[in-house]
């Protein structure tokens, strides 16, 4: 009698201490939900020509490998205005100087830079500055969104995809944007301030398109940049207010690999 009392007490102790640990468990798991319940879209505003610029560049490429499994969205744009000092980057478009003028409207910046860190639309400064880049990922990350956004590609050939998307939240000012992201890169650089030596990019935006907002979901035709390859490339999206630059969502959408196009090539 008096061992089965001891083995009953003994079974009661292990029942409480594994329901003690599912207890942690489940406060641990709620708390790293609750840090995770935001996303971070972070735009690097750089080039080729910067001196200052490669170690920006390397800054992202570490964030990108230790953020794999978090809603953490980086985007690296090359601007222009670099190219008429010795050496022009191929990955450059006016476009992405436009874009970082816009920046600075919606900031109230006098003007713009390189590198430059833009997150979420909201806060910005300079791009090689890391304790700065983690806190804003960090506070990003812990803020519920104001809207979500899901994206799949349908279907794709050498010079365009089918993208269908879907929102919700989305505010009457809110556009949607589709960033063309090849996810790494390698160029020589034989001139400029960077001249002899090999830089290394990572996540550079290609193309960029916007896309009004017409009901909750659809479906939008993308143009696909020559070179595009299905395992080397992703589709980025996400959600700004016009009126004042934030990002209100964000999401992004893998290309299938029996997607059969041309290998990747560097731009020329």
């Amino acid at each position: 009698m008096k061992s089965n009392k001891i083995i009953s007490l003994w079974v009661l102790l292990v029942i409480g201490a594994l329901a003690s640990s599912a207890f942690m468990n489940a406060k641990i798991l709620k708390k790293v939900n609750a840090d995770n319940k935001g996303f971070a879209v972070i735009e690097l505003f750089t080039s080729e020509g910067c001196s200052s610029c490669p170690p920006a560049d390397a800054l992202v490429a570490k964030i990108e490998k230790e953020s794999n499994d978090k809603p953490v969205y980086i985007l690296a744009y090359h601007v222009d205005y670099w190219n008429s000092l010795g050496w022009k980057d191929a990955f450059s478009s006016a476009d992405f100087s436009k874009r970082q003028r816009d920046y600075a409207s919606y900031l109230h910046l006098q003007s713009v830079y390189t590198p430059q860190i833009v997150v979420n639309g909201k806060t910005e400064f300079v791009g090689s500055e890391e304790g700065t880049l983690r806190n804003a990922i960090k506070t990003s990350l812990s803020k519920t969104p104001a809207a979500n956004l899901s994206l799949n590609v349908s279907s794709a050939d050498q010079s365009q995809a089918s993208l269908k998307y879907d929102t919700r939240g989305a505010g009457k000012n809110n556009s949607l944007f589709i960033a063309i992201v090849q996810k790494n890169a390698q160029t020589r650089v034989e001139r400029g301030e960077n001249g002899g030596r090999t830089l290394s990019h990572v996540q550079i935006v290609r193309k960029l398109q916007k896309v009004a907002l017409n009901g909750d979901s659809g479906e939008v035709k993308v143009s696909l940049p020559k070179g595009f390859d299905s395992q080397s490339w992703e589709i980025v999206g996400f959600l700004q207010d016009t009126a004042n630059g934030a990002i209100t969502g964000a999401s992004k959408a893998e290309f299938a690999a029996d997607v059969k196009i041309a290998a990747v090539k560097n731009p020329q």
